[in-house]
């Protein structure tokens, strides 16, 4: 996974600005703030990989693994919540749209870029593709009753399990999810299982984040310098998630250079 993230991924979530920041959307951010930071943590790890400072086998280890799909879960599952507590009582198409069309930009920048470096592993549905397509396609479970959209989940996390196939193996095809092997790519997040992710994101905040005595319960824990730091993260997940790997990248080619003059 060479992953993120909705803006991936904070994107999909509709915080308030200002100083008064409602404390149910608190812990959101925290966990994206954790998150994304996990996210830079593994591709400096990949890097590391990449320029031979580690054997490639400790990054597709089971433990690293694990952790890569914790990730990737972590940012689907968010943004399914934060589609609840954005748009859970009317569509906000407009912003919907524009946070939308940035996913769907950096997607393609993110996989214009890969191609050109490793067009043999270019990121052809990855975390960012996976939550823009999940965001449109979670708008038409936001109003179903909470135990259809968590049946809907279970569903599709078990789909791929029961209709792999090497009928989907193209890469044209294959981000569907049911593909048998699928083409290799340093991220990859299928339609099936992931967006049952989502959904389980959408059911949880619908079922608990959403209800009143929930937000009541909510600490305010906004003065802590560690939460507000992650916090800040959290709501900035997309420029660092498009940033981070660049500047790690450039200070790697740096450091080699300089460690052989």
């Amino acid at each position: 996974m060479s992953s993120n993230p909705e803006e991936a991924i904070s994107a999909a979530t509709e915080t308030q600005a200002g100083p008064a920041v409602p404390s149910r959307y608190i812990f959101i951010d925290v966990w994206r703030g954790l998150a994304i930071i996990g996210v830079v943590i593994y591709h400096f790890g990949w890097d590391l990989t990449f320029f031979g400072f580690i054997p490639s086998s400790f990054m597709f280890s089971g433990p690293v693994t694990l952790f890569a799909r914790a990730l990737a879960g972590s940012f689907m599952f968010l943004a399914g919540v934060s589609l609840v507590l954005a748009h859970c009582r009317r569509t906000r198409w407009r912003k919907f749209l524009k946070r939308l069309a940035k996913l769907v930009a950096a997607a393609a920048a993110i996989s214009g870029i890969t191609y050109f470096l490793f067009p043999e592993e270019f990121i052809y549905f990855g975390i960012l593709h996976a939550i823009a397509l999940a965001s449109l396609l979670g708008l038409a479970f936001l109003r179903l009753p909470t135990s259809l959209v968590f049946l809907a989940s279970l569903v599709v996390l078990a789909a791929p399990f029961l209709l792999e196939t090497s009928a989907f193996d193209p890469r044209a095809i294959a981000w569907i999810g049911f593909a048998a092997d699928p083409p290799i790519a340093n991220d990859f997040v299928p339609v099936f299982p992931w967006f049952g992710v989502t959904l389980a994101g959408i059911a949880f905040a619908q079922f608990f984040v959403a209800k009143q005595g929930m937000r009541n319960a909510m600490p305010q824990t906004t003065g802590r310098f560690s939460i507000k730091s992650l916090t800040w993260a959290g709501q900035r997940t997309l420029p660092i998630y498009l940033l981070h790997q660049p500047l790690l990248f450039v200070g790697f080619v740096m450091f080699t250079r300089l460690s052989r003059s």
